[in-house]
């Protein structure tokens, strides 16, 4: 029964060590991710050529502002483009796509996903 006791209390003193280790102050937690759409209009021509270089160039600028382009789609045009992004806030995610020289027609988050099945 001492054993079992002892156990116990070591298994209490533990938990409570790790919750205290586990906390963290604000400055230090990842800020939530939320999605984003992005839609965004090009002049005609503009979608022309991107390739890897152009997207690592994107990728680099958006990990300053903790900002991950997902996907993107563009109409049969290549006018415009509907992104798929994970950010901290919409101010996050529009000063990466303003220090990347992307225009930004409209931001909105989308929180849920609805699957066809």
């Amino acid at each position: 029964m001492r054993s079992l006791i002892a156990i116990l209390a070591c298994l209490s003193a533990t938990n409570a060590l790790a919750a205290e280790e586990g906390s963290t102050t604000p400055a230090t937690q990842p800020a939530p991710m939320h999605r984003y759409l992005i839609q965004r209009t090009f002049p005609k021509g503009a979608l022309e050529g991107i390739d890897a270089t152009a997207k690592a160039h994107v990728n680099a600028v958006n990990a300053q502002y903790n900002v991950h382009w997902v996907m993107s789609y563009e109409n049969p045009e290549k006018t415009r483009t509907y992104c798929i992004y994970d950010g901290p806030n919409e101010e996050s995610v529009r000063a990466a796509a303003k220090a990347n020289n992307q225009p930004v027609d409209s931001v909105v988050e989308v929180s849920n996903t609805i699957l066809p099945y």
